[in-house]
């Protein structure tokens, strides 16, 4: 297992090329301390875990590995399948033209489904495939708890919770976050 930046893996993600809608996800907060847990996973892409924390109101840091190369049955079953919550990974365009391309392409998905009998999931679909996501789906998340899934999950990666734990609070510690105002 190798540990990473989050946003390297991120970037791993991206670069799957792994159908962008096949994506689920699961986050909450940390079992152990500051910051959150998210897993990320796709049926051919395999799983990836996230954990990450805000240093300040402008920076996110954290860890991350990918935790399994495949998306089971046993492992999929604590992913999502469908949820009011969606999440979608952006990538920026290369250049200019790129995003004046993209932009055009948004703006005529919104036109089209605002003449058109739609459903919010047709839309965000759509506007995901319109700016080029390249990882979009349901998502569980829960700002102020922990969802069940995600200590199934906890519990079917113990060795890389622990692993990322560690190395998390180690920037934790380095950054000095963890100790509070006065």
């Amino acid at each position: 297992m190798k540990v990473r930046d989050w946003d390297d893996v991120v970037a791993d993600v991206v670069e799957t090329r792994a159908e962008p809608s096949g994506w689920r996800a699961v986050a909450g907060d940390r079992s152990l301390g500051l910051g959150e847990d998210l897993y990320l996973g796709h049926p051919t892409a395999g799983v990836y875990l996230l954990k990450t924390y805000a240093k300040n109101p402008f920076e996110v840091r954290g860890v991350g590995t990918r935790v399994a190369r495949r998306l089971d049955d046993d492992i999929g079953a604590y992913l999502p399948e469908e949820n009011d919550a969606r999440f979608a990974i952006r990538s920026a365009p290369e250049d200019a033209e790129g995003a004046k391309t993209r932009a055009r392409r948004f703006t005529e998905t919104v036109r089209a489904h605002a003449d058109a009998p739609t459903t919010p999931e047709d839309l965000f679909t759509d506007v995901m495939e319109a700016i080029e996501s390249p990882a979009f789906g349901p998502m569980e998340y829960d700002s102020t708890a922990r969802p069940e899934r995600l200590d199934g999950l906890s519990g079917s990666f113990e060795e890389a919770e622990s692993v990322l734990n560690a190395e998390l609070d180690d920037l934790i510690d380095d950054d000095e976050v963890g100790r509070g105002f006065y």
